[in-house]
């Protein structure tokens, strides 16, 4: 296996993205959705760039890229339409000791960006190692056919169960109780927002103090707090 998969924590931590058209666009959205503090480099800009920018949502600066915009980073991306410039950018990340993903050129990457499943606190990586993005993209689609809204609704419940077991008793004992929670029929009951049946379930398998109403607004709550 050639990619170690990870998850990277960049909330806070300084990226860089070098070109300012379509795909560096898409690079800064998704990099501004995990709470990074990003910076663009380019002589032009997207519109949506430019916006971004007016409302301090990013740093840009129109210009050409240049030694010395790496310092202080903790990522950068390489997303211009020159391969020269791209393969420079890839050169000073590396003896910068930088994380560096050139666009469309995965032999100039330190890692690879995977095509993605967002669903709440629900992610999904898929990769192919870059040898087919389409299929990448198919499988990407039809996990988003398979996992709806209501996944979001059942991970806030479960947490609020995690949570509030934690509570009383040690976390080894709940291993069977979310195996029974995860393999019935939970998840459905939530998509189809049957509370009654819901409050059942969990009276049966978690007993009294463990209703659907105040546990959603007991995980709505917990994600109002976090960082």
């Amino acid at each position: 296996m050639r990619y170690y998969p990870v998850f990277l924590d960049l909330q806070n931590r300084p990226c860089l993205v070098v070109g300012g058209g379509a795909v560096g666009l898409r690079k800064v959205k998704t990099l501004l959705e995990c709470g990074a503090v990003v910076t663009v480099v380019s002589p032009q800009a997207d519109g949506q760039l430019l916006a971004l920018s007016r409302k301090g949502s990013l740093s840009l600066r129109q210009r050409p890229y240049r030694t010395g915009d790496l310092k202080g980073m903790f990522l950068v991306i390489g997303a211009t339409n020159s391969k020269k410039l791209n393969l420079r950018i890839n050169r000073e990340a590396q003896e910068a000791g930088l994380l560096c993903n050139i666009a469309d050129l995965p032999e100039a990457c330190h890692f690879i960006l995977p095509s993605i499943v967002k669903r709440g606190d629900l992610t999904i990586a898929i990769s192919t190692a870059g040898k087919s993005p389409a299929f990448a993209k198919k499988l990407r689609q039809d996990l988003e056919k398979k996992f709806g809204p209501e996944i979001e609704v059942f991970l806030d419940l479960m947490g609020a169960i995690r949570t509030k077991l934690l509570e009383q008793h040690e976390p080894e004992a709940h291993k069977p109780i979310f195996e029974r929670l995860v393999a019935g029929e939970l998840l459905s009951l939530v998509g189809k927002n049957k509370k009654k049946e819901i409050d059942g379930l969990l009276s049966d398998i978690l007993g009294e103090g463990f209703e659907f109403e105040a546990l959603i607004k007991r995980g709505s709550e917990g994600n109002l707090n976090k960082p």
